[in-house]
């Protein structure tokens, strides 16, 4: 898991990105296109045409970092708008990497009764 500081915003990037990009052309897509700094500390998520791998860009404050994930079964749930960016927060992102629909988890199990 990727350690958040405090006020640190998460960012998806909507629409499809070409994951052959690396940390310099996903850095200029997140200045040309989401119209944000790359290196103000903010994580930004991006996902391919497939939707089985995603890759998050964040500047830490000493350098980029590239981090990757790809599904072995499934879909990251991704929003329907096609360009820009939506904020969330870093436990629908939790939920999101985990393959969970981050816009309504739900509980697996609930107890029926207390005794």
């Amino acid at each position: 898991m990727i350690p958040l500081p405090a006020g640190c915003r998460v960012w998806i990037a909507t629409g499809h990105t070409d994951m052959r990009r690396g940390m310099q052309g996903l850095a200029l897509q997140v200045q040309e296109q989401l119209q944000r700094d790359p290196h103000a500390g903010d994580l930004y998520i991006f996902r391919g045409r497939r939707g089985d791998l995603a890759k998050i860009l964040w500047h830490d404050g000493l350098g980029l970092s590239l981090y990757a994930k790809r599904l072995d079964r499934g879909k990251f749930i991704w929003p329907s708008a096609s360009a820009g960016a939506v904020s969330i927060s870093a436990a629908q992102m939790a939920y999101m990497l985990e393959g969970i629909d981050w816009r309504n988890p739900q509980s697996t199990w609930r107890p029926a009764s207390a005794g």
